[in-house]
């Protein structure tokens, strides 16, 4: 009588190894570092969309005018403000603009040296914080502006970061960009502006919450003649070629 043949073994089915759970500091970190790249992202993204598009506005625009129930400003073209209103906000918070790629080393070293009461930031760097960031000290600003700040002068013109700062800087309380501080102050437009209220519009800048081009004080109308005649010195010297036609 023949044999039943025997049926062969059935193979035994390799489950797949399940992926091993990551600890979960790393899945933080992991997810954190996502957020920090769409966040850069994001920012460098605005800076190229603004290199050609005016910004609608600011983060501090937006507070101020929430907290003063509106703000008055108005967005002019760099060919439609005086010449010598660029100069002077050059010569007035960073004269050697044209010579730096954003950071003023010397500056920072000499800041560095004489201690924490002396600024160093650039045009460029104020331009980051006012368009992109918070006003303060914080690291974590100062860090944001950091990386933003040669992304800034890598993609805008020379010309295009003054045009911008001059449309977003704060000239009085609520008043924002030189169009509106001519008119608020000396009731003409940005292209009709004289050397002298240039430079008043230019010293109110670091405080202008506490500071009047149309009423200077001694000291104001001091800070102002330095700048007006700082302002004559680039332009003699080949220091504003880099953002004037």
């Amino acid at each position: 009588m023949a044999q039943a043949k025997k049926k062969p073994a059935a193979k035994k089915k390799k489950t797949a190894a399940k992926p091993k759970k990551l600890p979960l500091w790393r899945r933080i970190l992991r997810w954190a570092g996502r957020g920090l790249g769409a966040v850069a992202a994001f920012f460098v993204l605005l800076v190229f969309i603004f290199a050609f598009l005016r910004p609608p506005t600011t983060p501090y625009i937006i507070a101020e005018g929430l907290r003063h129930g509106g703000i008055d400003r108005q967005w002019v073209r760099m060919r439609d403000v005086a010449p010598v209103m660029g100069r002077s906000v050059v010569a007035a918070e960073d004269a050697n603009f044209c010579l730096h790629w954003g950071f003023d080393i010397p500056a920072i070293r000499d800041a560095l040296e004489d201690g924490a009461g002396r600024g160093a930031s650039t045009l460029t760097q104020q331009t980051v914080k006012n368009v992109f960031l918070w006003q303060g000290r914080s690291w974590p600003r100062k860090a944001m502006e950091a990386l933003l700040t040669p992304v800034v002068e890598l993609v805008w013109t020379k010309r295009r970061i003054v045009e911008v700062y001059l449309n977003v800087a704060e000239f009085d309380t609520g008043v924002f960009g030189v169009q509106a501080a001519a008119q608020h102050y000396f009731g003409v437009d940005a292209r009709d502006l004289t050397a002298t209220q240039a430079a008043r519009l230019a010293a109110v800048l670091p405080n202008p919450k506490e500071r009047s081009a149309s009423r200077p004080t001694t000291a104001l109308q001091r800070r102002a003649n330095a700048i007006a005649d700082g302002a004559e010195t680039i332009r003699r010297d080949g220091r504003a070629d880099c953002f004037e036609d």
